[in-house]
């Protein structure tokens, strides 16, 4: 008699393999045999057979093709090699923890042919984390510290990790961590190792749920890090803090952690690489007569020779007073551009000075030069 394997999960024939994942796990949580009343165990353990034989014929797209156009006739007497031969449903909710389906999704993958329980196996890195902060360009210069709160995931210290306290030999593989499977193909038997999908290849079983992570091995925890943010970041660097990140999974590495560095602008000085410039005011007499005047740089003062007869405008270098070379440690240089600044208000001796002055009218010189 041909089984109606949709009917047993209560869908359509049209569901889609979402739908299908749906219907398995409310049926699988309501007919697990440790959910059972003592006198209806039996009835359980058939109930959970039949949906797992159901879903494992229409999670799988090649032989939910061949029961559509055959009927379950298809995988009898070796016709296509039904996922449910030679497979143990009978514990495969085993590790449920604390009432909840744990790892279910491991669980169907592994049902609906994907990856045979390899995924839950499989050492995984953490994911990495991303942290923004913000300097100003004296830090960024000089160097600096800072201390980060981060907000990640750590192993849980109450069960190292593992999600529970309490384990067993995993009495599918033994203890092992693998089991063989045989599968019946037109070409014949076909068996292979692979990692338990019980125990997931841990060759164990928890017999409880830590309660401070809920049998998930994980907790979110904040954290104090102090990073040191060397002389010559550039703005918008992201600086590696290696192991920093969220923890991996099965033993898997932890992730790193990026700080995102940006540099305020500064009030005075611009950046170039590693050179800066600046903008310094000089009298019309210091720009005449010459003179040695204090200049701000990015870690103090130094001192800068104006000649006698600079125009306004002239660029001047002071050399490695710049910023850090990141990589080495020669510094930039910083360039002052001097303007010569004319006041708003002068004494009458003053005026009558630059009225002397005034009549070298050197803009005749040079219309005499344009036009001969």
């Amino acid at each position: 008699m041909s089984e109606d394997y949709y009917k047993k999960l209560g869908v359509e024939k049209s569901a889609t393999k979402e739908e299908i994942k749906k219907a398995f796990k409310k049926l699988a949580l309501k007919y697990h045999p440790d959910r059972a009343p003592e006198e209806k165990k039996k009835e359980y353990e058939e109930k959970f057979k039949e949906i797992n034989e159901a879903v494992s014929i229409l999670g799988d797209d090649k032989k939910r093709q061949q029961y559509d156009q055959f009927g379950s006739a298809a995988f009898q007497g070796g016709m296509g090699g039904a996922g449910h031969q030679g497979f143990d449903y009978s514990d495969i909710m085993s590790q449920f923890r604390g009432g909840s389906f744990g790892n279910f999704d491991d669980i169907f993958d592994q049902l609906f042919g994907g990856s045979g329980g390899r995924r839950g196996t499989r050492a995984r890195r953490g994911s990495d984390l991303l942290y923004e902060t913000e300097i100003t360009l004296e830090e960024a210069a000089t160097g600096t510290k800072q201390d980060l709160q981060l907000n990640k995931l750590e192993h849980c210290p109450d069960c190292d990790g593992k999600g529970a306290t309490k384990f067993e030999s995993c009495h599918h593989c033994q203890g092992s961590g693998h089991v063989k499977r045989t599968q019946r193909t037109p070409f014949g038997l076909f068996q292979q190792t692979g990692p338990c999908p019980y125990c997931h290849g841990k060759g164990e079983l928890p017999q409880d749920s830590c309660s401070d992570c809920a049998g998930e091995g994980l907790v979110r925890k904040k954290k104090k890090i102090e990073i040191a943010i060397p002389a010559g970041v550039e703005n918008g660097m992201r600086l590696r803090v290696s192991g920093e990140g969220e923890v991996g999974s099965n033993n898997g590495p932890s992730g790193d952690l990026y700080v995102a560095v940006h540099v305020k602008e500064h009030k005075f000085f611009e950046r170039e690489g590693d050179d800066l410039y600046i903008t310094v005011p000089i009298s019309y007499t210091q720009a005449v007569l010459g003179d040695e005047i204090e200049i701000p740089t990015i870690t103090g003062k130094a001192t800068l020779k104006i000649p006698s007869g600079t125009d306004s405008e002239t660029l001047f270098r002071m050399k490695e007073k710049g910023i850090k070379h990141l990589h080495h440690h020669e510094n930039g240089d910083q360039y002052v551009k001097v303007k010569i600044e004319v006041p708003k208000k002068i004494t009458k001796k003053i005026k009558d000075t630059l009225k002397q002055l005034k009549e070298t009218k050197p803009h005749k010189s040079f219309f005499k030069k344009v036009f001969g």
